[in-house]
């Protein structure tokens, strides 16, 4: 027995303020407590393997009842109108805080990248941000034939239409997204040979017959996540009935660049390639004024072609510290659980368990763990530092080296060899291809001379009377279209012979004497040796190697078993390396399972001279080089870390100050809206005694170089955690009055049978909206106990 208060208007209401919610507005059968409703949430979102029907059968077990299957349905009912409810309290709350601007999460989503301080130290990069593509949370596209005999019969969606709108400003909508399919007007795609992207071709999510594939069983086939460094969830989009498409990264990153400006760098597993894809997007003019940088994870950067590392590897790249933009894969890495419960899910339960899961993610996880995400980061970039100053002086003496600066000039002098190495001469390839196109000339000369003799030869039919007249006739064509063909030829490879002739400035056709066949066979050896290599590099690095800390030793055991076809490309390249003149240098097998990346294999690439005592091609050198970058990188990351922990401690002060100070105002006009300011202040205010913990760890480390005096916050609008707290009580969700119908004037008159109806009609949808309306209220009513 429930008592009922004179301000229930409706049993709904009643029941919610007794802390049960109804499966139904208005006739109601059933409840679930609110008690158990937030225990699921709570538990999905730290479990998402746990589905309802596994939660609503230990409530069966826990009650001794028999499961029936109803019963999953009414909890799903009644959760749904729980996390309606919660998310129409939050929209209040963000209201009254002045934080309801559509981009406000987005730009206040880490403390450590985006609150930002007067006087700080300026970055090369504002904020570093991660993104990347996951097939694991797909959906399947539940269809239904519309005639299953008619043969063709097309398939339509057999889901049921749903109102529910998921309020989320993590998810970037569809149609926002497919505005970035198409090209702008008078772009056009730079040419992706080794010139622009050393690696084009080389990866299955650069494959475009790969990336344009559908798998039609799925309506969803994942999702494209940026996340910063820290590990917030910034933006996602669902990928529909396709791979990675360009359009998903340019949508976000349009995104990105209109919420937080100029001066971003995302990492991309093939940011070398994306880097000309966004160039010539929609947004590429907006990209280069904002200054955006591709960047390419430390992961997937060792698995990259060298020139490729150069350009884009994090350890090369000044400013980025020791990060390796990799946080999507560890995101992803817990992410996956959701797979399970989102793959026969509706188009709005999905998104509504993704976005539920990734904001409860940031709140309870990512910021809990911020302030030993720095703690590690700072220790690990100190004894990096105290690592390269151990080893670089014993390298630097053992090199005869005057000066630290001199590794710049070798990675530069490096890049410029690998690209004249990038492909063959211009002048060699068209002379190659001129004494190929004289060859084939010749050949097609002899066809030709060949087919006037036989023509010549065949007898011209005079006597239609004659018995053998159809077959001469035959003969005559036959021989006849073998002339013409053969002149066709002729002329098709005089023409081409005649345009190389052009570009080699030939005055007069060269003869087989005039050809340098020794220097040809070098070129045609070359490039079988280059064939070969590219082969071996494959089938050793891209597919086994790419996981830069696998044992080593148990992986050359186990291919020495069973890798034949690595055995027969090491023949191939080691019979083309013999060709060569001079002969190149044969590789051994427990010498080739030992490289670990691409650019072991591209120094064997050089043809003209001897690069192995170059000195940044000498182990040495190599071991000189990778200790000098890895301390800039680590001086660069206690630069980034010194501010990020001043800008935490900053907000952690300020964000306290503000909500309490919002409470406090509140309380005297709406005590129910400051408890619920109490519980947003209680969900990120109890990680804050571990956070001065780990802040002072930090403070207490060898080498630390920065401070934990607390700055003045860069933004004070409305708002913001630094700003003149001024709440405001957001008025209540309006109700049209019953039988107002906009536009009436416009409409014919209605007849008493219309005007019955609809009276019936407006008496329901009232019922039923203030029923809605009175759970919201009581949702955010309390206790006298929680109110003290």
């Amino acid at each position: 027995r429930l008592p009922i208060r004179r301000s229930d208007a409706y049993t709904a209401s009643a029941l919610v303020r007794h802390g049960l919610m109804p499966c139904s507005p208005i006739t109601i059968n059933s409840v679930i407590t609110i008690d158990a409703l937030e225990l699921y949430r709570v538990a999905y979102h730290r479990n998402p393997h746990f589905s309802i029907q596994a939660f609503v059968k230990t409530l069966c077990d826990l009650h001794g009842v028999d499961f029936r299957r109803y019963l999953s349905c009414q909890f799903s009912i009644a959760f749904d109108v729980y996390l309606q409810v919660r998310s129409a309290v939050d929209v209040r709350v963000a209201a009254a805080l002045q934080r309801d601007s559509p981009d406000w999460r987005l730009t206040h989503s880490c403390p450590a990248c985006t609150y930002t301080l007067q006087d700080e130290a300026k970055m090369k990069f504002k904020l570093l941000y991660a993104i990347d593509g996951n097939d694991s949370l797909k959906r399947i596209h539940r269809k239904l034939l519309e005639d299953e005999e008619a043969e063709g019969a097309s398939a339509t969606s057999c889901e049921l239409l749903t109102f529910q709108k998921l309020v989320c400003d993590r998810y970037l909508s569809r149609d926002f997204v497919d505005q970035f399919a198409k090209q702008p007007e008078g772009a056009s795609m730079p040419t992706e040979d080794a010139e622009f992207n050393p690696c084009a071709g080389r990866w299955k999510n650069m494959d475009d017959q790969k990336t344009k594939k559908t798998w039609g069983v799925y309506d969803e086939t994942g999702i494209m996540l940026a996340v910063c460094r820290h590990g917030f969830s910034l933006v996602l989009a669902d990928m529909v009935q396709s791979g990675e498409l360009a359009k998903y990264p340019v949508a976000i990153i349009s995104k990105l660049l209109n919420a937080f400006g100029s001066d971003l760098g995302g990492g991309y597993d093939i940011g070398c390639q994306f880097k000309t894809t966004l160039a010539s997007s929609a947004i590429g003019t907006l990209a280069r004024e904002k200054n955006h940088t591709c960047l390419v994870g430390a992961f997937h950067g060792h698995a990259h072609r060298r020139l490729c590392q150069l350009e884009n590897l994090t350890t090369y790249i000044s400013g980025l510290g020791l990060e390796d933009l990799e946080t999507c894969e560890r995101t992803f890495s817990k992410s996956n659980a959701l797979a399970s419960t989102v793959r026969y899910a509706s188009i709005f339960h999905r998104k509504q368990a993704i976005s539920g899961y990734f904001k409860h993610n940031d709140e309870y996880e990512i910021y809990g763990n911020l302030s030993k995400f720095l703690y590690d980061n700072y220790k690990q970039a100190l004894e990096c530092l105290r690592e390269s100053e151990t080893a670089l002086p014993k390298l630097k003496h053992d090199l005869n080296m005057s000066d630290y600066h001199v590794f710049e000039k070798w990675l530069a002098d490096e890049k410029a060899y690998l690209q004249s190495l990038s492909k063959e001469p211009e002048e060699e390839t068209l002379q190659m291809e001129y004494w190929k196109r004289l060859g084939a000339l010749a050949i097609s000369g002899q066809e030709l001379g060949t087919a006037r003799v036989t023509f010549a030869q065949v007898p011209t039919p005079t006597n239609k009377n004659l018995p053998s007249y159809q077959a001469e006739v035959k003969a005559t064509r036959k021989a006849e279209t073998a002339r013409r063909h053969a002149y066709e030829k002729y002329a098709k490879d005089l023409s081409a012979v005649q345009e190389l002739e052009s570009k080699l400035d030939i005055k007069d056709r060269w003869t087989p004497e005039d050809v340098d066949w020794q220097r040809a066979a070098r070129l045609v050896a070359n490039r079988e040796y280059q064939r070969a290599l590219d082969n071996l590099e494959g089938l050793v690095v891209a597919r086994i190697f790419e996981l830069s800390k696998i044992n080593r030793a148990g992986t050359a055991k186990a291919l020495q078993a069973r890798s034949s076809a690595i055995r027969t490309a090491l023949e191939r390249y080691n019979t083309a390396a013999l060709a060569m003149e001079p002969a190149r240098r044969t590789l051994e097998w427990d010498e080739v399972v030992e490289y670990a990346f691409l650019a072991d294999f591209d120094l064997l690439r050089d043809v003209h001279q001897d690069v192995s005592q170059r000195p940044w091609a000498t182990p040495a050198g190599r071991a000189a080089m990778d200790a000098y970058f890895k301390k800039c990188r680590a001086e660069e990351e206690i630069h980034r870390l010194n501010i990020e922990m001043q800008r935490l401690l900053t907000y952690i002060r300020d964000e306290e100050d503000y909500l309490l100070s919002c409470e406090d105002k509140l309380m005297p006009a709406s005590p129910v809206l400051a408890h619920q300011v109490a519980i947003l202040r209680n969900i990120r205010g109890r990680f804050n005694e571990q956070h001065i913990k780990y802040l002072l760890k930090i403070s207490q480390l060898q080498g630390f170089s920065g401070t934990l005096t607390l700055g003045k916050s860069a933004h004070t609008g409305p708002g913001e955690s630094a700003s003149n707290p001024d709440p405001r009580i957001p008025g209540q969700m309006s109700i049209p009055a019953p039988g107002t119908r906009p536009h009436a004037e416009t409409l014919p008159p209605d007849t008493q049978e219309d005007l019955e109806d609809e009276e019936d009609m407006d008496d329901n949808v009232a019922e039923a909206s203030s029923a809605l309306q009175d759970v919201l209220t009581v949702s955010l009513d309390t206790t006298p106990e929680q109110a003290s």
